[in-house]
Parts: C-alpha cells; sequence; structure tokens
C-alpha cells in the first residue's frame, strides 16, 4: 500500500502555515512557513496512523495527489503500517501473528508501535509471516 497522503497548505491570518490531511482528519499541525509545516506534517501523520492502529481501524486509503504535495510517514513506519494494513485485510489477529513468528505479544505490540525504533529484519519476518516481502528504494 502506498502511504503518500496529499496535503493541503493553508496560510493562516497569523503569518503561520497550516497543514491538514483531506484523507487523515486526525493530522493537523502547522510551521512558520511551508518548509517547517512539512517537516512536522511527517511526525503528525505518523500520530494520527498510530491511533488507527491502536484503536484496530483500517487505515485510511490516500486518494490521488492530483498536483498537490504528498506527505509520508518514514520508511520504517510505512513498513510498519504494511504490516497492520495485511493483518487487517486478512483478519489476522497479534495473537496469531505472534504464533505465526513464534514471537511474545509484546513483541507484535512493538512492531506496530510507530514510535519504537524496530529492526529492518523484524519486519522482514513479519512480512513473510503475512505472505508479503519488503522492498525499500531510494527515489
Amino acid at each position: 500500500m502506498n502511504f503518500a497522503y496529499p496535503v493541503e497548505l493553508i496560510e493562516d491570518d497569523n503569518g503561520t502555515v497550516r497543514v491538514v490531511f483531506p484523507d487523515v482528519p486526525e493530522a493537523i499541525t502547522f510551521g512558520d512557513d511551508e518548509d517547517e509545516a512539512l517537516l512536522r506534517a511527517t511526525e503528525a501523520l505518523e500520530t494520527a496512523l498510530s491511533m488507527y492502529v491502536d484503536e484496530k481501524q483500517d487505515l485510511p486509503r490516500p486518494s490521488a495527489a492530483n498536483g498537490r504535495r504528498t506527505v509520508s510517514p518514514g520508511a520504517i513506519e510505512c513498513a510498519k503500517l504494511g504490516i497492520y494494513q495485511a493483518m487487517r485485510e486478512n483478519q489476522v489477529r497479534k495473537t496469531d501473528l505472534a504464533r505465526r513468528l513464534g514471537w511474545h505479544l509484546t513483541q507484535i505490540d512493538r512492531l506496530l508501535d510507530l514510535g519504537h525504533s524496530s529492526k529492518v529484519a523484524q519486519i522482514e519476518q513479519a512480512a513473510a509471516a503475512m505472505g508479503k516481502h519488503l522492498v525499500m528504494s531510494i527515489e
């Protein structure tokens, strides 16, 4: 799944720039200028998407950019979200994934925690257990 969400940049009356995500209404941030606002947007998006994971909800699908700028979570966070989405699509619970991997449930909780620094090898194992594989690229 692609996690590049389009953003709208709105100049506020006080000179700051607000960033909103039409597909993720919980993600809102601002900055003194566009560059600062976009830097903060990644963290706002990750925080909002973490709420979806915590509440066991489907992740919102990004709409077409149609010329708008997009913001994505970090690479590791995208991989974690991909595993979470695969779990949702295949109705695999955390306990099921833990069994498949021979891990403790707390390890699965950390794996799906966007704020936790997971190792790429762990993410690859979890992806394989879901019938997926991790692909990374630099563009």
